[in-house]
């Protein structure tokens, strides 16, 4: 599938945004990793200011899949930073959002990878391994579910319940 621009598929898309299936994520994520576009189905985590479980799906094969993490937006502490970014390109995940703090940006934005988040932050997480894999969301505004799909690009990022073509 060739690569969509979020305003493209909003355009081609009205209705679905009238009805609520096809919804924009507010604009507070920072753009990290070199790969400004892409897009892919979603896989969820929850967590609080813990990487554990980052680590251990970034570790899976990605398949072109995205991983959205809820860390709260926690602000106190990066949970995710350049070693698994690394591996999550390596093993094909198209991106990664994330609603809290990285680290090792310089590394990050050297990955052919896409990584948004609200911000960087030089401390690293917790190790306790807590969290909750594949449970519905709310980020940025939004309520997403594991198994749909998410597009972004310098314009925003986009959910909706399957995969878009215009």
């Amino acid at each position: 599938m060739a690569l969509l621009t979020t305003a493209e598929v909003c355009d081609a898309n009205s209705q679905m945004i009238g009805s609520g299936d096809l919804r924009a994520l507010q604009p507070v994520f920072q753009i990290y990793g070199r790969r400004q576009v892409f897009s892919g189905q979603i896989v969820t985590l929850k967590v609080f200011e813990d990487n554990v479980l980052v680590r251990e799906l970034l570790e899976e094969r990605g398949n072109g899949r995205v991983l959205v993490v809820d860390g709260g937006g926690s602000l106190r502490c990066a949970i995710l930073g350049g070693n698994p970014v690394v591996q999550a390109q390596n093993n094909g995940w198209a991106g990664i959002v994330v609603n809290g703090c990285i680290r090792d940006v310089d590394e990050i934005n050297g990955c052919d990878i896409g990584v948004r988040a609200l911000a960087s932050h030089p401390m690293k997480a917790n190790k306790k391994r807590t969290g909750e894999k594949h449970v519905s969301i709310t980020i940025a505004g939004t309520r997403i579910r594991d198994g749909e799909w998410l597009y972004a690009d310098t314009d925003g990022i986009l959910v909706a319940p399957n995969e878009l073509s215009v």
